[in-house]
């Protein structure tokens, strides 16, 4: 493995924003959160590494009030107001049929090929790289100024 290093260190504030300072919150400014800030989102989480360049990750942007009244019948009982109350709550899922898509995510060689016929590694993929996305996708929105 090679070591890169950058001439560029990210500032103390930016550090502090994305991890010093960063907590999950119980509540919520009334402000709303645009479809083009999601958009941004996703763009920064796209680019992000993941095993094989693979995209497993689905998300579910729930913003209005009958969607988020629906997904707070299914959260636990703590979790319910932080739904109602939040301007977009992301559902992340993934798709066991990520490896679909790696000849054009990781074309260098058939990544596809490994996947095909194994389910449980597909499984096994899609539920690691996912949770990883998840995790991107929240560093992402508070690098793009969004408390989550």
């Amino acid at each position: 493995m090679t070591t890169q290093f950058h001439d560029h260190v990210l500032s103390d504030a930016a550090l502090a924003q994305l991890f010093n300072e960063a907590r999950s919150y119980n509540g919520w400014l009334d402000r709303p959160v645009s479809d083009e800030q999601l958009h941004a989102i996703w763009d920064l989480v796209k680019m992000a590494p993941t095993s094989a360049n693979m995209q497993p990750a689905r998300i579910v942007w729930v913003k209005s009030p009958e969607a988020k009244g629906k997904l707070a019948t299914c959260v636990s009982e703590g979790n319910r107001k932080k739904v109602l109350g939040a301007p977009v709550t992301a559902v992340i899922g993934y798709d066991i049929d990520f490896h679909e898509e790696l000849p054009w995510l990781f074309p260098h060689t058939d990544a596809k090929s490994w996947f095909e016929d194994n389910e449980p590694l597909r499984a096994e993929g899609a539920f690691r790289n996912s949770a990883l996305q998840g995790a991107y996708l929240m560093l992402a929105a508070r690098a793009l100024g969004l408390d989550c």
